[in-house]
């Protein structure tokens, strides 16, 4: 499918343009603030339902599907299929790495609001697991796409030690500061506490979903946003359109 043609989800027709940083159905004229990019993969051991995740419905119209048997293949594939504005919706946080490089490609640039239970810093040497979903963060900013101090990390309360010693030398922050002008917001389910969404991943002592919603209305407006870790299940397709209005998508 073109990146400049989607699926609208009001007729289900294959009509929805990109026009500018918006999207409007020629067919029935509703517009939308994004295009919806799927993910459906996870890359580590027993994500099947993380990346099932990734079908749930969203009101938004569907620009593209990437699905790739590598995560090499599945980084650049996403990069060349991204609309002007993508809303990701991916199974593991994996799924962000293709849209935060072509967006830096894009606009010089870039920086990253990733809010996750996880700290998703850690490289194959350090990682406890050897899951890659426990890597993207640490990829974006060692490949040069998002620099440290562009990388604000927030709701982070399970972290290994390697990657709490890589924050402090790093320089990331952890509170929300000024911000470039082009911004992408990484949300991770798992950051909200676990009786609010059905996550794959949970972790008690989360914040709230309503203070989620404030926390994304009161950001600049990003230039995409991706959400990720959760589970199929009809309480997420109710509350992750919230996330999205409230990013302005």
């Amino acid at each position: 499918m073109s990146a400049l043609r989607a699926k609208c989800p009001a007729c289900r027709t294959l009509t929805a343009v990109e026009i500018g940083p918006d999207y409007q159905c020629h067919s029935c004229g509703r517009e939308f603030g994004a295009g919806l990019v799927r993910v459906p993969r996870a890359w580590g051991v027993g994500g099947e339902r993380m990346a099932a995740a990734a079908t749930m419905a969203l009101p938004w119209p569907e620009a593209a599907t990437v699905e790739r048997q590598t995560l090499e293949a599945q980084i650049d594939a996403t990069a060349r299929v991204l609309p002007q504005r993508p809303f990701l919706l991916g199974g593991c946080c994996c799924s962000h790495v293709g849209v935060v490089r072509e967006l830096a490609r894009r606009h010089g640039r870039i920086g990253v609001v990733w809010l996750d239970a996880h700290g998703d810093l850690n490289t194959p040497e350090s990682s406890p697991s050897g899951n890659a979903w426990g890597m993207p963060l640490r990829m974006l900013v060692d490949a040069g796409d998002v620099a440290p101090e562009d990388v604000t990390l927030l709701g982070a309360r399970n972290l290994d030690p390697p990657e709490v010693a890589f924050i402090a030398e790093a320089g990331i922050r952890t509170e929300l500061g000024v911000l470039p002008d082009a911004v992408y917001v990484a949300v991770d389910c798992d950051v909200v506490d676990p009786p609010e969404l059905d996550v794959f991943m949970p972790e008690p002592d989360g914040m709230s979903l309503d203070n989620l919603e404030s926390l994304l209305g009161g950001l600049p407006r990003a230039v995409g946003a991706g959400i990720t870790g959760a589970v199929p299940s009809a309480r997420n397709e109710d509350a992750l359109p919230r996330l999205g209005r409230a990013l302005g998508l």
